[in-house]
């Protein structure tokens, strides 16, 4: 099949980041008040299954992607960490079980890094540069977090959602990537949001990618990579392919409605996402925007 990368129409624009956080449907921050951590290893595993569909969606389309995994996945799961890396795709971290930055404190948060970088990276037989944090948890409470990132050496981060909302965000923060520490290499590659009438709109993945329009993500997108120049950050989680997952009655409604909406047409709108624009890892993308030099500066 023909590489949607090296099609002419796509050849003037950026090269987005395609990502995968690698999260069991039982680890996700909408269920983790009614899913007990200690429960997890009791619970109906289907990450393998779901991470091998998104390798053959990301082969047929002829393109790599960075997944940030949970260290407590990558430990259950030593073959499917290899087959990532094997298959030429990033393998990077999303820290030990899914607690948030800002929960952790500087001394956990390292802890947790450590942890979770070891295990990832003893399981995938790779080296681990990139990190995202739980539910963008790196935010304005947490201004700690990048100087423990830097001291462990990761090259980047997107771990921020510059937005405004009730579940997570930093509004203040830059838009596209930036350089969040004086005299270091470390650099934090936002989500995506989009501009309409001055107000900053999520749009890089995930929920809103699922529950909203698929016109809504192409617009932002292109708005982007064709007015502001720059490449987009999309995630999606393994789950959000899977109608069949155990369903969480005791869960609230509001994050029931969030987890559980169109998750059937989820693996169609990737596709379609996938052949229109242009992606690759993250990884490559950091070193990219890292060229852009003092135009990164906080």
């Amino acid at each position: 099949m023909h590489s949607p990368m090296h099609s002419p129409m796509h050849s003037g624009e950026p090269i987005n980041g395609l990502s995968v956080d690698v999260e069991d449907w039982f680890q996700v921050g909408a269920f983790e008040q009614v899913i007990d951590r200690d429960s997890w290893s009791t619970l109906a595993d289907r990450i393998e299954r779901n991470c091998d569909a998104i390798l053959r969606l990301f082969a047929d389309a002829g393109v790599k992607g960075t997944f940030f995994t949970l260290g407590w996945v990558a430990e259950r799961h030593p073959a499917l960490m290899r087959r990532i890396v094997a298959e030429g795709h990033e393998i990077a971290s999303h820290g030990w079980d899914h607690e948030r930055v800002f929960r952790l404190g500087a001394k956990g948060f390292a802890d947790d890094l450590a942890r979770a970088r070891a295990a990832i990276e003893d399981a995938a037989g790779a080296a681990v540069t990139g990190y995202r944090a739980p539910s963008f948890s790196i935010d304005a409470r947490t201004p700690w977090a990048f100087e423990v990132l830097a001291e462990q050496g990761y090259a980047y981060s997107s771990s921020v959602a510059p937005i405004a909302h009730d579940h997570y965000g930093w509004r203040e923060a830059p838009r596209f990537a930036f350089r969040p520490l004086p005299g270091s290499d470390l650099i934090e590659i936002p989500v995506t949001t989009a501009m309409f009438a001055g107000r900053r709109f999520g749009a890089g993945g995930g929920g809103f990618f699922r529950v909203l329009p698929y016109g809504f993500s192409r617009w932002a997108i292109r708005q982007v990579n064709q007015r502001d120049r720059r490449p987009a950050v999309f995630y999606f989680h393994p789950w959000e392919i899977d109608p069949e997952q155990p369903r969480v009655a005791d869960a609230p409604m509001r994050s029931r409605l969030r987890h559980y909406t169109n998750l059937g047409v989820m693996a169609g709108k990737l596709r379609q996402l996938i052949g229109e624009f242009r992606w690759g890892r993250m990884d490559e993308l950091a070193v990219r925007e890292a060229a852009r030099g003092a135009a990164l500066a906080a």
